[in-house]
């Protein structure tokens, strides 16, 4: 072998080796994101709420939807408390059976640029709020429980807020005779 040909394949093992370095580089930060990525499902309120007792809430259906100041929002109830909503609860003067839970999720909102009308649709997350009823775990706060998930979207991560059930019962008590709910189901 030439002593061209020798330095020619040292240079093309070189090359090979450092592409090969820089990919794995690459595959470590883009894999260290991936793992490093919040579980958000990992997170409960001190002494409150776990997110992980709302699994699969983004697939419940929707109650309805609201607009307060610069946010909007979609209300979702799981099937025990659509069930209950359907029966009249809370209207009939019934209360929602335990196991009923709702999840809101507040959107800054913004005006479409595609509608022809002004139209608000969701822009950026901005929090995600709970309420869950059993009259075992939280008789002192109407049998509700609430928590609430503030969202970053610098960090795209999910921060309790406050602590405890019990965050959301001083203001739910103005509609105590609707069981501490405020959003009605709207006629289908």
């Amino acid at each position: 072998m030439s002593e061209k040909s020798s330095l020619s394949s040292g240079r093309r093992l070189l090359a090979t080796s450092a592409a090969a370095a820089a990919a794995m580089t690459v595959l470590a930060i883009l894999g260290g994101r991936a793992i490093s990525a919040q579980d958000k499902y990992t997170l409960q309120v001190p002494n409150g709420l776990a997110f992980s007792e709302f699994r699969g809430f983004e697939d419940w259906p929707t109650v309805a939807i609201s607009q307060a100041g610069e946010l909007i929002e979609v209300i979702l109830a799981n099937p025990v408390m659509i069930e209950a909503y359907r029966a009249g609860v809370p209207g009939n003067g019934k209360p929602f059976p335990d196991g009923s839970k709702m999840a809101k999720i507040h959107w800054k909102a913004k005006r479409s640029a595609a509608a022809p009308d002004p139209t608000l649709v969701p822009d950026i997350l901005h929090d995600i709020d709970f309420m869950v009823r059993d009259s075992r775990r939280f008789a002192d706060t109407g049998n509700w429980g609430w928590a609430q998930f503030n969202y970053d979207a610098a960090s795209d991560t999910f921060t309790p807020e406050g602590s405890g059930v019990n965050c959301g019962f001083e203001c739910h008590t103005i509609v105590k005779a609707k069981d501490y709910v405020f959003t009605a189901y709207g006629k289908r």
